[in-house]
């Protein structure tokens, strides 16, 4: 992890606060996949337009088999992972984590469907959690005309998007009923969780580990005023009632200024009696789990979602 923190010095890449927003993504869509695996090939892979609250917001299906070939494995359909990609809320789209999501559905045997949620500034907080939260309204109602099982539906995802992925679950726990499903899991990659970035590991990892005091700030301001942050679709811990959700897996790095929050939600869950697997990399910073071709703790982390969603998709929900 050293060694490759000295390269992305040397690399000398501008920090993402001295860029526009748009600058910022093209910098971010150039070097997201510099350290992660090859695309790996899938039977399946295909675009996808999803209703949104302001017009169709963009989406990819990555699967192991064919639709056919699913239904012809299990006729419920293949289950299905709806992952949310990370980036501060700002950068980040479905090529930045398309390897990514060829990983997770093809370790896991499960369907992926990445979602290109709108970004700030140009769609400020909570633009990103209303398309979030119609893409999994959306996908309930519509698994079965894709070849997927709607009963075997987690949420997932990185960084930004582990958060949303947290505050879809809490929102489909919520809206059970009208949903027509409970969640299988809530696959959460070095989540954000709190609302003023005021834990001892933001100031521990401020500067040098790859996310930095400086980036986190520049993105919040981005997405959201400071006298909203409190708001728990931004920091879930804030939530009034942690009870009833989703099983929950949380991978989380040692180096990451968002460790600390991560620990605390998944004590909270645990806490309100949720079911918790925790996976703690040592030795590792925020995004390592997009750093396969450098370090082995990547494609250990993988396994591990990987062998979370099989164990969810499983589970007998009675």
């Amino acid at each position: 992890m050293a060694a490759v923190l000295e390269r992305i010095h040397r690399a000398n890449r501008p920090k993402y606060q001295s860029l526009s927003p748009r600058q910022a993504r093209i910098a971010y869509l150039m070097g997201a996949e510099i350290l992660d695996l090859p695309r790996a090939p899938l039977a399946r892979v295909e675009n996808l337009a999803i209703p949104g609250p302001a017009g169709d917001i963009a989406a990819r299906l990555y699967a192991p088999l064919a639709r056919e070939d699913g239904l012809a494995r299990d006729p419920r359909g293949l289950p299905v992972l709806l992952y949310f990609h990370g980036g501060g809320f700002v950068i980040g789209n479905l090529e930045t984590h398309d390897s990514l999501c060829r990983q997770l559905a093809l370790r896991s045997g499960a369907a992926v469907v990445a979602v290109d949620y709108r970004l700030a500034p140009e769609h400020p907080f909570p633009a990103a959690v209303d398309d979030c939260w119609a893409a999994l309204a959306w996908l309930a109602k519509t698994a079965p005309a894709l070849g997927l099982d709607p009963a075997r539906i987690a949420v997932g995802g990185d960084s930004a998007g582990g958060t949303l992925a947290a505050v879809a679950a809490l929102h489909a726990r919520d809206i059970r009923d009208e949903l027509g499903v409970s969640l299988a899991l809530q696959l959460l990659i070095t989540p954000g969780a709190t609302a003023h970035a005021d834990t001892d590991s933001h100031r521990r990892f401020a500067e040098g580990h790859l996310l930095e005091a400086g980036t986190i700030a520049w993105f919040f301001n981005q997405y959201i005023p400071e006298d909203r942050r409190d708001d728990w679709r931004f920091a879930p811990l804030e939530a009034e009632d942690h009870a009833d959700l989703a099983p929950a897996c949380l991978i989380l790095a040692e180096a990451d200024p968002l460790i600390d929050e991560g620990i605390a939600y998944a004590d909270l869950l645990r806490a309100n009696g949720n079911e918790v697997q925790l996976e703690l990399y040592r030795g590792v910073t925020h995004d390592f789990i997009k750093m396969g071709r450098s370090i082995p703790e990547a494609e250990q982390a993988l396994d591990a979602c990987a062998a979370a969603l099989r164990q969810a998709y499983d589970r007998d929900p009675s």
